[in-house]
């Protein structure tokens, strides 16, 4: 099959658990050090001869600046790109002793113009804009300034700003890497008589002014594709041609000095050869100059030749962008030295909330399916591939909601494409036939194999979110091969559903349960029909029961095929997803025991609508409903109720076409929902419903009009202990989590079992038989007494 795969697992600080960089903002000075840190181990163990290349990330609204990432960049063929690692700055880092970076800059971008044999003017200081300062400026309140007076430029100063600028920010070659045409260098002469820079704080290659080089703009070139891998590179120092700048490209190689170290911005390059022949010019001139300098601006285009392990921040984590692995055993080692050289970095793959949750970094972990070149992808080669996972996932809900973070449902960042829209099966339906019929078409073509835009064009537009997203989908398509760029045309399908598991060994059983279901389907294309799920969905599938039930069919259709893959292996995952709330055993009928049990369960989180804000208008996350299973063993549903809140529970089978009475007489447990609010947010849904907590569930024998017993779980700490910092580890937090329960939940007299049939009838929604939602009656503490002196109800 030749499958790659690889993942973007995440970190947090393992001595930091409440600082906002470790739980929503994307940056900080810690954050930093620490990917600093971790990436410098992974450079050491993986990128020798390699470059370390200092880039700009996403810029998502609202943060000032975009992210940074530290990209480790070696060829896969094991020849250097870069020979002294020591000449590769930090710009972090303290600068280097008894050296001028602002004389080294120049010195570095004139001897690399000198090794191009360029004439010295091809050399463009590049210089602040005055005019840009002096409107800064006349913009500011009137009277004195704030801050330090020997800064301040006032009215009587401006005059001051009309005199020349003569210290260069930086200094600009204007370079065309184009090895196809020929390298070239534009003349580029300004109508001011300098480059003047646009203003901002970003680095000089991104405040080029490109709009005043020339009146005519370059022609449009577009990314090139590279469906196979070309030769072997041979790295050299080009030829370049002075020409005009009329139509020429606005591209150019950028030399400063900041914070004391020297960084050379890179130009934008179509092919990987001409990037590998940038990096050669540049440290070529690094060696001469004698300096370390910080590797920034454009990185490589994509190219199967070249691979990257990329370190970034994202909202509360630190994001590492793996290698793809082309065997189960290199991807077993490289997860565990991963796991092994962030742990020497002071990162971890868990966390705790106050309350003793335990979960994972709260960040994802993604797994990517490819193959060694876009051409050579499996999910190019054999479109069936890619309809068979959407087939099965669709018809197991628990792989999409096991694995996956606390936030799920059709608002989240890996929705299911079924969710939130109706019609969404009905038209998935259409496309995955048509997808089989153009497959067909293109088979038996002059062809002789399926296009490889024909996926995206099929499913690009189910594969969403509900605004039309199609990065944030649990089946992300946005790299097989889009049109949209060449960085879209790599043939891979990113899994969005996977959250950071607490432990490298599941992480491990994750990536062996996509692996053994894409060998499965590639031997047996799944054609099994879309199931229209309905609430079902948010029923009985975010139970535990429901879902360690799906689970287990999973693993018998793998055993069925031949690959001895285990349901035990997914006990921990619904240990950790499902965590066990607590436990009681009660006297029951008979002199044998009824065993009750608490479990958390999922409950999907809801957007509300746009609100106003300091900063505009957002629209907040409802997170303070939440669920429980309620399961129980040694009823007889014929004579017994379990009830939370003085409601009955509805209590089903496990997954059986059995009904509730055998299921009990055959000694399986029954199970059901509670949806209650936890908390009381300032912005919720439905606001006016209060707190249901804490909760108390009993065993009802309805003969008698009495209570068995029952248990107590309260949200917070009973005691109404407030917790300033989380758990510093998993015993802390699992005695957090067993002080808010209690064996404690009896009620004395007798009950009016008539007001408890009453009560469940009001609360009854056919939309969700499985799940007792509290929403729908008001909050109660105890059961119904009967009347003094009456009988129970029959």
């Amino acid at each position: 099959m030749r499958l790659t795969m690889g993942g973007e697992p995440t970190y947090v600080s393992l001595d930091d658990a409440t600082s906002p960089q470790w739980n929503t903002d994307a940056d900080g000075p810690d954050k930093r050090r620490l990917a600093t840190d971790l990436a410098e181990r992974l450079r050491a163990r993986y990128a020798e001869g390699g470059v370390v290349h200092r880039g700009q990330g996403k810029w998502y609204p609202g943060e000032p600046l975009p992210r940074w990432n530290i990209a480790l960049q070696w060829r896969t063929d094991g020849v250097p790109i870069w020979a002294d690692p020591a000449l590769l700055a930090d710009p972090w880092g303290p600068p280097a002793p008894d050296r001028d970076a602002t004389a080294d800059a120049e010195a570095l971008v004139r001897r690399i113009a000198r090794t191009l044999g360029l004439p010295e003017d091809q050399v463009l200081p590049a210089y602040e804009d005055p005019l840009a300062a002096l409107a800064s400026e006349v913009r500011q309140p009137f009277g004195e300034r704030p801050d330090d007076a020997a800064e301040k430029l006032d009215a009587q100063g401006l005059g001051v700003l009309d005199a020349a600028v003569d210290t260069p920010t930086g200094w600009v070659l204007p370079l065309h890497p184009d090895s196809a045409a020929g390298w070239t260098s534009p003349a580029w002469r300004f109508r001011r008589g300098r480059l003047v820079l646009l203003p901002g704080t970003s680095p000089v290659g991104l405040r080029l002014p490109l709009d005043s080089v020339a009146w005519r703009d370059p022609a449009f070139e577009g990314e090139e594709t590279r469906l196979e891998p070309g030769p072997p590179p041979s790295p050299q120092v080009p030829v370049v041609r002075v020409v005009d700048p009329e139509g020429a490209a606005t591209t150019a190689l950028a030399v400063e000095a900041r914070d004391g170290h020297v960084h050379v911005f890179l130009p934008p390059t179509l092919r990987l050869e001409d990037y590998l022949d940038l990096l050669r010019l540049v440290e070529v001139g690094v060696r001469r100059v004698g300096c370390p300098v910080v590797l920034e601006g454009y990185g490589p285009p994509a190219d199967p030749r070249l691979a990257q392990l990329v370190v970034t921040p994202d909202p509360g984590v630190i994001e590492v962008n793996v290698p793809p692995s082309g065997s189960w055993a290199e991807l077993r080692d490289l997860t565990t030295t991963l796991a092994e050289q962030a742990r020497l970095a002071r990162l971890a793959t868990e966390k705790f909330d106050l309350d003793g949750l335990h979960t994972g970094t709260g960040g994802g972990s993604h797994l990517t399916l490819g193959g060694p070149s876009p051409a050579d992808s499996p999910l190019l080669r054999r479109p069936d591939l890619l309809a068979s996972l959407i087939r099965y996932w669709q018809r197991h809900p628990a792989l999409s909601y096991v694995f996956a973070g606390r936030f799920v449902g059709p608002t989240s960042q890996a929705p299911r494409f079924d969710e939130g829209r109706p019609e969404a099966v009905y038209e998935m339906e259409i496309a995955l036939a048509e997808l089989a019929r153009l497959t067909a078409e293109a088979e038996s073509g002059p062809g002789g194999g399926p296009a490889p835009w024909l996926v995206d064009r099929a499913l690009r537009h189910l594969l969403t979110d509900l605004t039309g997203n199609t990065h944030r989908a649990e089946f992300c398509i946005d790299k097989l091969y889009s049109p949209d760029s060449g960085r879209g045309r790599l043939g891979l399908l990113e899994l969005r559903g996977f959250e950071m598991p607490p432990h490298p060994q599941l992480a491990l059983v994750q990536a062996l349960l996509v692996r053994a279901l894409v060998a499965m389907f590639w031997e047996r294309p799944c054609t099994d029909p879309l199931i229209r799920w309905g609430t079902r969905l948010h029923d009985d599938l975010l139970l535990p029961a429901g879902a360690a039930a799906d689970l287990a069919e999973v693993a018998a259709d793998l055993r069925a095929h031949g690959i001895a893959f285990e349901t035990a292996w997914f006990d921990p995952f619904l240990e950790f997803r499902f965590p066990r709330l607590g436990a009681t055993r009660l006297p029951g009928p008979g002199g044998r025991a009824i065993e009750l049990e608490l479990r958390q369960a999922i409950e999907p989180w809801h957007v509300l609508g746009e609100e106003a804000t300091g900063g505009g208008t957002a629209r907040y996350v409802d997170s303070s409903v939440e669920r429980v299973q309620v399961s129980v063993r040694g009823i007889d549903p014929h004579r017994h109720l379990v009830t939370c809140q003085g409601v009955p529970v509805p209590l089903t089978a496990p997954a059986t076409d059995a009904g509730a009475a055998d299921a009990a007489a055959a000694g399986d447990r029954l199970h059901g929902g509670v949806r209650y609010r936890a908390w009381q947010p300032w912005s919720a849904l439905h606001p006016s419903i209060g707190v249901h907590a804490p909760l108390t569930v009993e065993v009802v024998d309805t003969r008698n009009g009495v209570s068995l017993g029952g248990v107590t779980y309260h949200v917070a700490h009973p005691g109404g202990r407030a917790y300033d910092t989380p758990p510093v580890n998993a015993a802390e937090a699992e005695a957090r989590r067993a002080a808010r329960f209690a064996a404690l939940g009896h009620t004395t007299g007798r009950v009016d079992v008539g007001a408890l049939r009453e009560a469940a009838a009001r609360a009854a929604a056919p939309e969700y038989p499985r799940t007792l939602d509290l929403r729908r009656v008001p909050p109660r503490r105890a059961l119904p007494s009967a009347p003094a002196g009456g009988s129970p109800a029959p």
